[in-house]
């Protein structure tokens, strides 16, 4: 299997599956001299795991990392940095009914016609489990990037939209609630759909938006890998993911151009941002801010007609452990995965000829 690798010289290669024994990655390009703080590496994967509230799955992990290689006395070596996360709480007999079963929108089927076997048990390498590992490696990249910010919230689940302009939120709230949604009253909301939701055995998805601050100009690569592009590869590689837009986005295709305009201020930074902080594929030093929409979790709780391997029709209901909206979960995997990139994009610059 190919595709296990994440950036050109901050690279992540991720290992593992959903109920074997550990997953794990290998950061590869670090550079040496970076003092890393272990607590806010752990503090990430908390905001990560599961069982961490009543709207996400209750599958019970502690996702404590360890560190093989790479950092000596606290401090990266700039060699390849391993490290791995157990796996403490498997539960393959909740899927031990879909052994034969094809799920409907999940990777069972294509994994079985492209390899010719497939890991039944919580989707195998194709879980969202594997993501814990991207917010290992986006918690050393943001200790790298250290002045950059990078602030991911929900900003809507189902129908229920946070409006406001993220200049009026205040990002310390984004903790205070289960569904890490800056606005308290509109959290609120949030959370009480969700459990709507579950209590239906049903799922629901949503948006998370996020806003990355401090950006040097000159990071990107233009033609093919324009900074912006990155970004969409990089959040459309999470699992649950159908879109990205950055800047104005789709709604910018519908205004004009004399008004979709960012005119310069003397400075060089622009009056308006619906270039979304990246121009000619490259930062221009506004703030980055981009949206990702995530599906409704595939598995639910309710009967569904599906096939089996021998192209039977059949009827199946979800069982055992799963997140009624994936959207809670994700905030901090969004956060790694634009540090990632931005990390990758610094080094490149620094290869560069600079003014």
């Amino acid at each position: 299997m190919a595709g296990n690798t994440f950036g050109k010289l901050f690279r992540l290669t991720t290992y593992g599956e959903s109920h074997g024994e550990a997953i794990g990655g290998i950061i590869d390009g670090c550079p040496a001299g970076i003092e890393l703080d272990f607590d806010m590496i752990q503090s990430e994967m908390e905001r990560r795991k599961p069982g961490q509230s009543k709207i996400v799955t209750q599958r019970k992990e502690p996702d404590s990392v360890e560190f093989y290689s790479g950092i000596f006395e606290g401090t990266t070596t700039g060699t390849p940095i391993g490290f791995v996360i157990k796996n403490t709480n498997q539960k393959s007999k909740d899927y031990s009914h879909i052994k034969d079963v094809y799920r409907p929108s999940h990777a069972d089927y294509t994994y079985d016609q492209k390899y010719g076997v497939r890991d039944y048990r919580g989707g195998g390498r194709s879980s969202a489990r594997e993501t814990a590992c991207r917010v290992v490696a986006g918690a050393i990249a943001k200790q790298f990037l250290k002045s950059i910010t990078i602030n991911a919230f929900t900003s809507s689940v189902g129908s229920i939209h946070l409006d406001k302009p993220y200049s009026e939120l205040d990002f310390d709230l984004t903790e205070t609630n289960a569904v890490r949604c800056p606005d308290p009253e509109m959290a609120e909301k949030m959370i009480q759909r969700i459990s709507e939701v579950k209590k239906q055995g049903d799922t629901i998805g949503g948006i998370i938006s996020c806003v990355i601050s401090n950006v040097p100009v000159g990071l990107g690569e233009p033609v093919f890998d324009k900074l912006h592009a990155e970004l969409g590869k990089s959040m459309l590689s999470i699992n649950a993911v159908k879109g990205f837009e950055y800047g104005s986005g789709f709604a910018g295709s519908e205004m004009l151009g004399s008004i979709h305009n960012d005119q310069f201020n003397s400075d060089g930074s622009t009056k308006t941002n619906n270039s979304g902080g990246v121009q000619g594929g490259i930062s221009n030093g506004m703030d980055i801010h981009f949206k990702v929409a995530f599906k409704p979790v595939a598995t639910v709780l309710q009967k569904q007609d599906t096939i089996n391997s021998s192209g039977e029709t059949i009827e199946m209901q979800g069982k055992g452990r799963h997140d009624p909206c994936v959207v809670p979960r994700a905030v901090p995997i969004v956060e790694a995965m634009a540090a990632l990139v931005l990390a990758d994009y610094v080094l490149l610059r620094r290869t560069e000829t600079i003014k």
